[in-house]
């Protein structure tokens, strides 16, 4: 697969820090600002490092009135003979508070690729949170030049016991065009990825441990990406500040 299709395949969904530790601007805004230090960067199941380590850095800017602004950014590595070497997402939203536990998010991302400005492409995006409860959903249009995708996926977090937190996380990728195909020939369309996270806060730091899976096969990881061990199933740790 081109390097072009490639990149707009794999986009990272950014979860924003609301209630999370910030700085307090003003009355009315909040900056949030994190670094955190990953194993591999996996979004949607796919490894944009082929599953090499990532350092990854955001800014949030929250106002009152639930709009907010945020900038993100990773090392990434497409192979392939990609020249990018860096991916920085922008974001604008807004965040409705319904009741105390539930909450709208809605917003457009900006997907941008340094040195290789081609696989360039937005996104629209909702996430609807409900006592614990997730369920987004995320459009492009403009991947790849003129490709389309739809992302939903349903997530559930909650504390166990001694503080450790677990996240489970559930998705359907629809490409709308047939791009995975099998040994056998067979084509589809769509894929399954599920991931389950736990994590822990100690010495100030967020460590964690994720497994990361997908139904993707190893010929149809190798014909939509270009390698047959970046779809596979894995261990991702990670430890992450929060300022």
């Amino acid at each position: 697969m081109n390097n072009v299709m490639k990149a707009g395949l794999i986009s990272n969904l950014l979860v924003l820090p609301f209630g999370a530790q910030a700085l307090t601007l003003s009355d009315d805004f909040e900056l949030a600002l994190t670094g955190e230090l990953v194993s591999d960067y996996r979004s949607r199941g796919q490894s944009q490092t082929l599953n090499d380590p990532a350092l990854q850095l955001g800014a949030t800017l929250t106002h009152s009135t639930g709009l907010y602004g945020m900038v993100w950014t990773s090392n990434v590595d497409f192979g392939m003979g990609s020249k990018t070497r860096q991916e920085i997402d922008y974001l604008a939203g807004y965040y409705m508070a319904i009741t105390e536990k539930v909450g709208l998010d809605i917003g457009y991302a900006k997907y941008v690729y340094s040195k290789q400005g081609n696989i360039n492409y937005g996104e629209t995006y909702a996430v609807l949170n409900a006592y614990g409860f997730k369920l987004g959903t995320q459009y492009s249009d403009d991947f790849a030049g003129d490709q389309a995708y739809m992302w939903n996926w349903v997530s559930y977090d909650m504390v166990l016991p001694a503080d450790v937190g677990l996240g489970l996380h559930f998705g359907n990728v629809d490409y709308k065009d047939d791009l995975l195909a099998s040994r056998s020939g067979d084509t589809r369309q769509s894929y399954n990825e599920w991931s389950v996270k736990l994590s822990k806060n100690v010495l100030t730091l967020d460590w964690s441990v994720s497994y990361v899976d997908t139904d993707i096969s190893d010929s149809e990881c190798s014909s939509l990406l270009g390698y047959d061990d970046v779809c596979s199933p894995t261990l991702v740790f990670g430890v992450k500040k929060a300022f």
